[in-house]
């Protein structure tokens, strides 16, 4: 039965024939900031500017993947770890169907954001720094999180007891105290869309 099993890995679409077909270069647009810098504000309206110049496009962020993939991890640094090692993996099947990934997560770490780049490849990893003071998050945090944290209702939350370590050489700076969030859009638009279209 064995011998009936045959590499396939030759005969299937590549990526490049995907971009083709697309007419864009795919890669993968991380971003990080701490809860409630802007990030998936952003991330969407990002998106819906893309899309409308005929750019294909995925957003992956808390909500659709820790109620799927993620569902049963929780908030240590362990499964932080885990839950961007999963996303990591997702958004390279993305890129390799020539998909635009826009990411938007916490992550909090140098050494997880690191991982993650390896998983998606250094040439395809574009990691933008959302910006914001700490205390503009909490006036922002209409979830209530920071709140929570203060009381000591929730562990492990980053910024508050949990450590954020900024990247040290990110592609773009946005600093979102500063910019609205159409202006955020259109600065991380304008240094992307040179490197979307099809040589």
């Amino acid at each position: 039965m064995e011998n009936n099993i045959h590499p396939i890995f030759d005969r299937l679409l590549q990526r490049s024939d995907k971009e083709k077909f697309l007419n864009q270069k795919s890669f993968v647009i991380w971003m990080t900031g701490l809860s409630g810098s802007g990030k998936s504000t952003i991330a969407q309206a990002l998106e819906n500017k893309l899309f409308s110049q005929g750019i294909f496009t995925q957003v992956l962020d808390g909500d659709n993947t820790r109620t799927g993939i993620c569902n049963n991890l929780g908030f240590t640094l362990e499964d932080r770890a885990e839950n961007i090692r999963r996303i990591a993996e997702v958004s390279r099947l993305f890129k390799d169907s020539g998909v635009l990934c826009i990411n938007s997560f916490v992550s909090p770490t140098v050494d997880i954001r690191k991982s993650a780049k390896e998983i998606i490849g250094k040439d395809d990893f574009l990691e933008i720094y959302i910006n914001a003071p700490i205390e503009l998050c909490e006036a922002r945090d209409v979830k209530g999180l920071y709140k929570k944290a203060r009381a000591g209702e929730i562990k492990g939350f980053t910024g508050i007891d949990s450590p954020f370590e900024a990247p040290k050489d990110p592609f773009l700076e946005i600093h979102t105290g500063e910019l609205s969030i159409e202006e955020a859009v259109e600065k991380i638009y304008k240094n992307i869309i040179p490197l979307i279209g099809l040589k």
